[in-house]
């Protein structure tokens, strides 16, 4: 009997001991319903007809053999995950369509699940060696007693109990990957050190796999996750889901990366799934592993023949004459730029700094614990070492500055002088509507004009830069047929009608700029379309600084014929002195205009871009880490929006609406003579007042001026209200809509 007690044991049943389990005690994972009930408990049961025994004998010994019960599906989950036939090792794991090739085919098995499997067999095959010592000492005893068999296996009564709720928990609700390390780091919170110990041991296995994985991304840059189950996500994954809900949006931005699978990979490749991070594992600590294993994929993925200026751009970037071209194609701004079509993944990322990674994650591996605080600060420094070969290869090798300075001079327009040039070679063009077929091609010309004026052979980024006429900007042609269809019968509105035309239409003038790897990872297409936004905004500006000098320039040469027709002839000169008389309050009003827009020129050229770009530089020159310059260059375009109050819609309608009340005063006014036309510049007059007045109150708010988001705001206020012109203004001491000549001289 006692033979056959401890084969039953070991999951053996026979005449003593019955197995009224009817069926496999395995539950599918639709009965998920928590952990075992009482259907489920131990199915081992001592035969009925077993007369001899008395009850006591009866209870101890159906006790001990629910630890065979336990032990045999203890022993069928550890068999059942440790099969390695549901492994499929013959995939390329590092391959970008290696988790869509696995989709459906092998998510029942779990890497995870089979390392708890290994867990779990070690300490069955601590209890069968106590099963066999038990046998031993049976053996050897002359007079066996059944406390013998107690004594020796009293402490797995502790322990296989809670070890089989578990696994029935995790097979019912077909827990795996940072799940099932979720469960388990619960279940070790026990009052039981034998048990604690246990599952500590089963937490230790599962961290194998982690730290695994680990290893293969923040070292290899591969993500080895078959089986979904790592906190590491390929984007693909999530993105399928909604696939034909956005297909259409990112197809564009999709196929430009197509080509180039680290940039691809770093976009818009991996995130983090909550559902797979662990608890105890916190989600700065997740997205630093996340950067990390991105940066390594790329220094160890450069790629391949990439240049920083490609020779099939330049025709394209800018067409035109012969001389254009030669001018473009010169070879000696080549020379200067960096090539990586020979770079070698050691270069950037050496293997010495590899070793260094694995050391610090095989220390942790091999840890009897998972210590919090020492996976932190290993995470961190890796994400540093990560950051800092990053930095290198798009700082250093790639002449971040260069690009950087190159878009302020562009974007910014801090090469004034070349957009003058633009603007003066464009004016008679801008003055008509665009034509939506040919409108980019247009400005093509001018431009180049401009580009041979002044932009030296130096100048290797300008090859980089290019003209765009977005067709969105054509959308206003329609509203303005209209507004000409209701002015039809004044043509003193004539002259409104085709500059709104031309306003709306030319506004939309914008520029690119052509970047190759790997500054995409820096300059990424909503960062570009921050700057065009400024851009745009800053470029309307100018063209409206122009008009009003140009207008001034060309009534100042008009003024000094008609005066010098009136020292010639001064009894014939009544209608040229009339004429003079009749202009002068009008000028005074453009001279207010162009007191608001110099003043608001030199505000967010100097006040703001050139304050920002300083600190930006401080940034750059002191920062060594990928990531604080990302931030930093983020926090530069935010402050460069902000303080521009592009992000303010009232502002910024109001500032849209004064360059545009200047620009239809300054092409009224060459109709002046017109008696219609000048009902005309009085309603254009007493919009800007009240616009300038409007803008003047909203701007020395304390939501604004007593913000810290424009810090030199209070330094443009002062500039516009030096002599509380436009404050009595704002409080309605000056109600009319034509500037009084004595008060607006006073304030110019």
């Amino acid at each position: 009997m006692l033979h056959e007690l401890l084969l039953a044991l070991l999951g053996f049943t026979g005449d003593f001991v019955l197995d009224n389990s009817s069926a496999p005690r395995r539950p599918e994972p639709a009965e998920a319903g928590g952990a075992a009930d009482g259907d489920a408990g131990p199915a081992f049961r001592l035969a009925p007809d077993l007369t001899f025994l008395q009850p006591s004998e009866r209870s101890a010994i159906e006790r001990l053999i629910s630890l065979g019960f336990y032990y045999r599906e203890l022993n069928r989950f550890a068999t059942e995950s440790r099969d390695l036939s549901w492994i499929q090792s013959s995939v390329d794991v590092s391959s970008p369509n290696a988790d869509i090739t696995l989709k459906g085919k092998g998510r029942k098995g779990s890497a995870y699940r089979r390392a708890i499997g290994n867990g779990i067999a070690e300490i069955l095959s601590v209890y069968r060696s106590a099963v066999l010592q038990v046998e031993q000492n049976l053996l050897s005893d002359p007079l066996p007693i059944l406390a013998t068999v107690t004594h020796g296996l009293n402490k797995f009564e502790v322990l296989l109990p809670p070890l089989y709720e578990l696994v029935m928990e995790i097979e019912q609700k077909d827990i795996k990957g940072g799940q099932l390390l979720n469960l388990l780091h619960k279940r070790c919170h026990c009052g039981v050190p034998e048990l604690q110990s246990c599952i500590q041991r089963l937490l230790w296995h599962g961290h194998q796999v982690m730290f695994n994985q680990l290893t293969s991304w923040m070292v290899y840059g591969i993500l080895q996750d078959q089986y979904h189950e790592f906190f590491i996500r390929r984007q693909v994954d999530r993105d399928e889901e909604n696939e034909s809900a956005q297909s259409d949006v990112a197809d564009k931005f999709a196929q430009k990366l197509a080509r180039d699978t680290s940039l691809t990979s770093w976009h818009s490749g991996f995130h983090v799934s909550l559902d797979m991070l662990p608890e105890y594992i916190h989600m700065r600590v997740a997205e630093s592993i996340l950067f990390a294993g991105k940066a390594i994929r790329v220094l160890r993925n450069p790629s391949p023949g990439a240049t920083l200026l490609e020779p099939t751009n330049q025709s394209q970037t800018l067409k035109g004459s012969h001389r254009m071209q030669s001018f473009i194609g010169c070879s000696g701004a080549l020379k200067e730029l960096p090539n990586f079509s020979n770079i070698s993944a050691e270069e950037l990322l050496p293997q010495a700094e590899a070793d260094k990674v694995d050391a610090m994650l095989k220390q942790l591996k091999h840890a009897s614990e998972f210590h919090k605080r020492l996976f932190e600060s290993a995470v961190s420094s890796i994400r540093t070492i990560a950051a800092n070969h990053l930095w290198q290869l798009v700082v250093v090798r790639a002449d971040l500055n260069g690009h950087l300075k190159a878009l302020k001079d562009y974007f910014l327009l801090a090469k004034g002088d070349f957009f003058q040039c633009f603007l003066e070679e464009s004016r008679q063009l801008m003055r008509l509507p665009p034509r939506q077929s040919t409108a980019e091609a247009d400005l093509i010309v001018p431009f180049q004009l401009a580009a041979l004026k002044t932009i030296g052979d130096e100048d290797k980024y300008f090859t980089r830069v290019s003209l765009r006429m977005p067709l969105f900007g054509m959308k206003s042609s329609t509203s303005q047929k209209d507004l000409q269809k209701s002015n039809t019968s004044d043509l003193s509105l004539q002259g409104k009608a085709s500059s709104e035309l031309a306003l709306d239409g030319w506004h939309s003038i914008a520029l690119e700029y052509s970047v190759d790897w790997p500054l995409q990872l820096f300059f990424t297409p909503d960062v570009l379309s921050k700057y065009r936004k400024v851009f745009q905004y800053l470029i309307r500006l100018k063209r409206t600084q122009m008009e009003l000098e140009k207008s001034w320039t060309a009534v100042m040469h008009q003024d000094h014929v008609d005066f010098s027709d009136y020292c010639k002839d001064q009894k014939n000169s009544s209608a040229t002195q009339l004429r003079r008389l009749r202009t002068k309050p009008f000028w005074r009003v453009r001279e207010h205009m162009a007191f608001l827009i110099r003043n608001l020129q030199f505000y967010i050229q100097v006040d703001v871009i050139e304050s920002q770009w300083n600190v930006l530089q401080t940034h750059v020159q002191d920062s060594h880490d990928f990531t604080e310059l990302v931030t930093f260059h983020q926090d530069y375009l935010s402050a460069l929006i902000s303080q521009s109050f592009l992000d303010i819609g009232s502002v910024s309608r109001i500032l849209d609406s004064i360059m545009k009340l200047c620009l239809q005063f300054c092409w009224s006014i060459e109709q002046y003579e017109t008696g219609a036309n000048m009902f005309e510049i009085d309603h254009i007059t007493e919009e800007f007042n009240k616009k300038s007045n409007s803008l003047y109150t909203i701007l020395r708010s304390s939501r604004l001026a007593g913000s810290q988001r424009a810090p030199f705001l209070r330094q443009f206020l002062m500039r516009l209200n030096f002599n509380s012109f436009f404050e009595t203004t704002a409080r309605g001491v000056m109600n009319s809509g034509r500037l009084r000549p004595g008060t607006a001289s006073t304030q110019l």
